[in-house]
This record gives structure tokens, C-alpha cells and sequence, in this order.
């Protein structure tokens, strides 16, 4: 699953982020990002009844791979990988999540902001590292530097990611970037107007590929 993973998010380039505290409206944002060509997504925790929602997307979107993010216990990362949750996201390293993703056999995804989380998460069994919050962080020009060094460490910039820069992180040598805010169009879903979220969502992927 990990090899196949790491095929997925660099074909896919774009990993949306999926936060919002209206369960309708993150499961609309998702029916329009697959309808507009999205492959993978990331629903965090912090939606209600995340899990729900991923079975709901699994069964609907086959096709698709889900992930679980904002995970941040064992409770968590049991629950969403029942859920059918292909690879566990984190802001941070956390151990027991780590330990959980092991023993499924399941891809762990940790945050590091630092040179020293982004080698500890390496070497303790991460797949890909989130490298959060990027902007941050100091943007594409800081991830660069942290390929130059860890050039067979996977990395995956989060937070800050705009269709504007994400060409930019791709260039410095990301797998994929994940973006949030701009690709779940929260303003017009809560109005009702989904046409105009399609519209905005088509024209952040369209940016950012």
C-alpha cells in the first residue's frame, strides 16, 4: 500500500484538505472535488461524524483514496481506518498513532516543521512528511532546502498552500502539497450556491496542477 500511495499522491499533485464544522457541507465539497477530477482526500477529524463520512465517500467513490487527518490518538486512527481510511494524517508525530498505523499496515503521514522532526519522522516509519505548517515554515525556498538535504524523504506541504504557490512547492521537490481552505469554497456552500464553489474549485485545481 505504501508504494502504491506514494504513486497516488504524485500523480494526484493536489491532496484537499477537508475541515469544516457542517458535515453537509464537507460531504458536498467532496462530491464536487471527485466530480472535478480529485482522486484523493483528506477528511479531518475535526468534521462531525468523520467516520461516517468516510464510509459514506468509500461506498460512493470507489475509486477514490481517503484519508483521515487531524489524527491524534490511537482511538482516532482505529476508528478512521475501520472507516476505510488508506493512509493517517497528524500535525505533529504521535506514537501511538504511528504504532496503530503499523500494525494495520497503514501509511502515517506526520507533521514536522523542523530539519530534526522532519529526520526523527523518517526514521521512525513515516511514510510521507507533512511538513506544517509550510508557509510558516518559510514556504517553497524552506522546502527546497529540506530536499537538498533529505533528498529521499518524501514531503508534503500543508498549511498556507494556495493555487498561486503550490506550482512553486512542486518545483522545490514535493510530492504533493495538501490545500485546504482553498479547495472546500465554505462561503458559497454555506449559501447554497454550488455552482459557484464548482467554479471556484475547478479554477484552484486548475491553478495548482
Amino acid at each position: 500500500m505504501t508504494d502504491d500511495l506514494s504513486a497516488v499522491l504524485r500523480t494526484a499533485r493536489i491532496v484537499p484538505v477537508i475541515r469544516h464544522h457542517d458535515t453537509r457541507i464537507a460531504e458536498t465539497a467532496c462530491r464536487l472535488l471527485v466530480e472535478e477530477g480529485a482522486r484523493v482526500l483528506e477528511i479531518t477529524m475535526t468534521v462531525p461524524a468523520a467516520n461516517d463520512l468516510l464510509r459514506r465517500l468509500g461506498a460512493a467513490c470507489p475509486d477514490v483514496v481517503l484519508g483521515a487527518g487531524t489524527v491524534l490518538d490511537a482511538a482516532e486512527a482505529q476508528g478512521a481506518i475501520a472507516a476505510g481510511a488508506g493512509f493517517i494524517v497528524s500535525p505533529c508525530w504521535c506514537a501511538e498513532v504511528a504504532a496503530v498505523c503499523h500494525a494495520a499496515q497503514v501509511p502515517y503521514l506526520p507533521g514536522a516543521m523542523t530539519p530534526g522532526e522532519v529526520h526523527h519522522h523518517a526514521q521512525a516509519g513515516a511514510h510521507v512528511v507533512k511538513v506544517f505548517p509550510a508557509d510558516a515554515a518559510g514556504g517553497p525556498g524552506f522546502l527546497k532546502a529540506l530536499g537538498t538535504v533529505f533528498p529521499d524523504i518524501a514531503l508534503m506541504p500543508t498549511g498556507g498552500v494556495t493555487p498561486g504557490n503550490a506550482a512553486d512547492y512542486l518545483a522545490a521537490g514535493a510530492l504533493c502539497v495538501g490545500m485546504g481552505g482553498n479547495l472546500l469554497p465554505a462561503a458559497a456552500l454555506e449559501q447554497g450556491d454550488e455552482a459557484g464553489a464548482r467554479d471556484l474549485i475547478r479554477a484552484a485545481l486548475a491553478g495548482a496542477r
